[in-house]
């Protein structure tokens, strides 16, 4: 418990009952608070749980609805294929994917050609979890277009000399990638480090970056040719600013969880960002049961804080919500694309969910518009189920905040279906599209290893229209599979 704020609350009381037993003062007072109560956002936004609650009422709403997919029309990506070390070739599982943008967040082009990253592997393997560069002529959006250049990165590229991380990487995760003014492929993805105790290593995330190179061996082919400037960028540090993986062994939680990935590139005014999922650090609002007691936290009004909280503390889900404390964290970086500065979170999610992924960033008509992939199965709030999948998004005048919610309550899109139906997805990435309202929508579509002949693949693709504070799914705008542009 925060006693600093209890010894400050009980100051209060004391001065209160004092004044009354003087005579001085004649109006009637409420009863007191909880003397664990407080209100404090520490200069961050939040996802409120009233916000969440209200965002129940706007499930099936046909403006936040995902669209209905024909499941007969799906097809795996007939490039996504590897050969094993057995010398086999099999069809990969492909997920997340983020394409090449310029610095405005619209598709880049290059060379005639748009390029796709992806993580991929092996559907019978969940380790099997690396980084393919994906692409295509401009102009034509047939998931059948999509060729495959192979991983970006060779098992011996991670062996850095000097870089603390890189040698113990285990998986590459998500991430975003720029095409920089110099005309270079620049990439930022997560390093995550193998989760085994008796040597130390706890799943480690850290933000990090390279220069890939690409060569056209004919007019009809990409090449990777290597990397180079290759290194880690961010791990959090000491925890003020971002939980990092020692204080999350540290407080050791069994039902804790652990974000630090997904670093979305962005600039503004000349300088250079990284926009990425982590949770809460020590000086930003930390979890642990205190938290429970933030009205912050609740929203709306303070019987609304009273009844909710008694609920919570009442509830099953207590535990899950005393650790939940995902957050949206953002760097700036140096020019060479190592840290410069650590930032205050621009939006958190305490008592709510632990795990608010994928965030992308992008500025439209002069406001900043933010968005992220969120799961019911994480959350703490009744009335919403494991089959929830959400895009929640915020808008705000300023890069740094504050963000309100879109739509009233956040919800820009939502899906509630078996995941065993071959047309569940997830990953939402809105790509905004040069001098247009419209955003073009991607995701992945079904899950890793649930069916033996269909894998995980480029989702049809759809429009999302943004105007101001509010956005809405564009009627009958079923596109592609895969497709990143509106045309």
């Amino acid at each position: 418990m925060n006693f600093s704020k209890l010894a400050k609350q009980a100051t209060v009381v004391t001065l209160s009952t004092g004044i009354l037993l003087s005579g001085t003062v004649t109006q009637s007072f409420a009863a007191p608070k909880d003397p664990a109560d407080y209100k404090e956002t520490y200069g961050t936004s939040q996802i409120t749980r009233s916000a969440m609650k209200d965002m129940i009422k706007q499930h099936g709403d046909a403006r936040y609805t995902i669209p209905k997919f024909d499941e007969t029309t799906i097809k795996n990506i007939p490039s996504a294929k590897k050969v094993t070390e057995s010398g086999e070739t099999i069809d990969m599982d492909v997920w997340d994917t983020w394409p090449l943008q310029n610095a405005d967040g619209t598709v880049a082009e290059y060379k005639g050609y748009h390029i796709v990253f992806g993580l991929a592997g092996d559907p019978k393997n969940p380790g099997d979890t690396f980084i393919y560069l994906f692409y295509k002529k401009v102009g034509d959006n047939s998931i059948d277009a999509w060729k495959n250049a192979g991983r970006v990165f060779d098992n011996n590229d991670k062996n850095v000399p000097n870089d603390p991380y890189l040698k113990h990487q285990a998986e590459e995760w998500s991430g975003s990638a720029t095409f920089t003014e110099d005309g270079e492929v620049r990439l930022f993805y997560t390093n995550r480090e193998p989760f085994t105790p008796e040597s130390g290593h706890y799943g480690k995330q850290t933000l990090t970056t390279a220069q890939v190179n690409l060569s056209q061996p004919d007019t009809k082919t990409l090449k990777v040719d290597g990397v180079e400037d290759y290194k880690s960028i961010y791990e959090g540090k000491d925890s003020k600013y971002y939980q990092t993986v020692d204080k999350f062994v540290e407080d050791g939680a069994p039902s804790d969880n652990h974000t630090f990935r997904d670093p979305h590139y962005i600039e503004e005014d000349g300088r250079k960002y990284l926009v990425f999922e982590a949770n809460t650090g020590t000086e930003y609002g930390y979890q642990g049961e205190d938290s429970l007691y933030n009205q912050a936290y609740y929203g709306s009004s303070n019987k609304f804080f009273q009844d909710e909280k008694s609920k919570l503390l009442n509830s099953d889900k207590k535990g899950l919500a005393e650790v939940a404390n995902g957050a949206m964290g953002i760097i700036e970086i140096n020019d060479d694309y190592t840290l410069k500065k650590e930032m205050k979170p621009l939006l958190v999610s305490n008592t709510v969910t632990d795990e608010i992924e994928r965030p992308n960033i992008f500025k439209k008509d002069g406001k900043w518009y933010l968005f992220t992939s969120s799961r019911g199965s994480k959350m703490t709030i009744d009335g919403i189920d494991n089959q929830d999948i959400y895009l929640l998004g915020y808008v705000s005048n300023s890069l740094t905040g504050p963000y309100k919610p879109l739509n009233k309550t956040g919800m820009v899109l939502h899906q509630d279906l078996d995941p065993y139906d071959i047309t569940w997805n997830y990953a939402h990435y809105a790509i905004p599209q040069e001098g247009s309202d419209n955003t073009v929508v991607t995701s992945y579509m079904t899950n890793r290893g649930y069916f033996e002949d269909h894998k995980s693949t480029f989702a049809p693709s759809f429009k999302l229209n943004i105007k101001g504070d509010k956005t809405s799914v564009v009627k009958n705008s079923i596109l592609e599979q895969g497709q990143i542009t509106e045309k």
